[in-house]
């Protein structure tokens, strides 16, 4: 009895995988010479669950649609060239990997958002150790959700805004895990706008048209362990609350209009432990309230800092300021945020108790920082002795800079 009731049971077991597809899998093979020379037909020819393997070569098609639960892996150099002639590959379907191969040549169009690689209204995707080269868009995510993309190189070569498109686009999605990949010579090397549970890690954005990484109306998002650099204009985040900006390297930023990171209408955030080098402004905060920013290098910037009046009980501590041009500016002659136990390496001041901090305030805000915001072709008189005297006169008798806006507890040493 034990044997007949435990053979029904395996018998019924397999019923149950061959009809899910499991069992009856089958690995269908792709090649230029071969009788299966289409990535499309392949496609069609598969059942739910199957595996498509690309072989190596060149396969000239647009608009290749993954309708239905499938996994898709190149072997060798696998390209499918899209001609410059709309989207490349498409993913319409839940439960799709797409793995090792490369999607080059999207269309380029005004009207449509073209993409190398589309995933629109689709759940439980895996995009890997993907190369994407010279599409208008790189990877575009549309009402999506339970998303891994890892491991992709996305590169164009776009020479103005107005005709690039963004590296990696989200858009209405939720629940994305974003990590180790590389994007160049797009507008924004990373663009997110209505997203939510996003989590961007351990990427490399850089020598992009615009932004390195741009988001937008994007709440509870945590972005960690990138390096953005060499872009247009640094990194903006706008329109959110509740984001986790942590242990990022923000570098080599320069322009007229370039940020290590630009905070607007940013609150209740944490800016943490990251590192802002070699920028033309490292932090800017506009409408920005009830941040904390803490545990933050900012080294050789043009400004460390632009604080707008607007931007309201923000803690500012255990931060270190080395060789900025500019520590702190403001438009206001007041000052609504916290500054405290900082490193600043202009600070003249002494610590006879010996207990780490200085006993005088430190004023960050220089005289000249506030002319140079009104009138920015005085820079040219950056050198001048005349500017060090007002600066240290207004130190003493603040009348222009603000005079709450001081680290009444700075520190002596780097806070490590």
């Amino acid at each position: 009895m034990f044997k007949k009731i435990l053979i029904i049971t395996l018998s019924t077991l397999a019923s149950i995988l061959v009809f899910s597809g499991v069992l009856s899998a089958q690995n269908w093979v792709v090649s230029p010479k071969g009788n299966l020379n289409s990535v499309t037909e392949a496609i069609a020819k598969a059942s739910s669950g199957d595996t498509i393997t690309i072989t190596e070569g060149v396969y000239f098609e647009t608009g290749v649609v993954v309708d239905k639960p499938l996994t898709i892996i190149g072997e060798g150099k696998a390209i499918i060239d899209g001609q410059e002639d709309g989207f490349v590959v498409i993913v319409r379907s839940d439960s799709v990997t797409l793995k090792n191969f490369e999607i080059h040549n999207s269309g380029t169009s005004f009207i449509d958002d073209y993409a190398g690689l589309l995933v629109e209204k689709s759940q439980n995707v895996v995009l890997d150790g993907l190369t994407l080269a010279d599409n208008f868009f790189g990877i575009y995510l549309s009402q999506s959700a339970n998303v891994l993309i890892q491991n992709n190189t996305i590169t164009a070569s776009g020479l103005k805004e107005t005709s690039s498109g963004n590296g990696v686009h989200l858009w209405y999605s939720k629940n994305v895990h974003v990590q180790n990949n590389t994007v160049t010579g797009h507008r924004d090397g990373f663009y997110f706008e209505f997203v939510e549970e996003v989590e961007v890690v351990n990427n490399l954005s850089h020598n992009n048209l615009r932004y390195g990484l741009h988001f937008m109306f994007s709440n509870n998002c945590s972005y960690s362990h990138n390096e953005i650099s060499n872009n247009g204009a640094g990194v903006a985040v706008m329109y959110t609350s509740k984001v986790k900006i942590r242990n990022n390297n923000f570098k080599d930023n320069w322009g007229s209009a370039a940020y290590g990171l630009l905070l607007k209408e940013i609150n209740e955030s944490e800016i943490v432990d990251n590192n802002f080098s070699n920028n033309s402004v490292g932090l800017y905060m506009e409408s920005s309230n009830r941040n904390n920013i803490f545990d933050n290098t900012f080294i050789q910037n043009g400004w460390a800092i632009k604080l707008m009046a607007n931007s309201m009980d923000n803690v500012f501590t255990d931060n270190n300021f080395f060789a900025n041009t500019f520590e702190v500016t403001t438009n206001s002659k007041q000052n609504f945020n916290l500054f405290e136990a900082n490193y600043w390496s202009h600070y003249e001041g002494y610590d006879l108790d010996k207990d780490g901090f200085g006993d005088v305030p430190h004023r960050p805000v220089r005289l000249f920082s506030v002319v140079v915001q009104k009138h920015p072709q005085a820079l040219i008189l950056l050198r001048s002795t005349l500017i060090d005297l007002l600066d240290a006169t207004e130190k003493f008798l603040p009348v222009i800079t603000p005079d709450k806006l001081i680290d009444a507890k700075p520190r002596m040493r780097e806070k490590l």
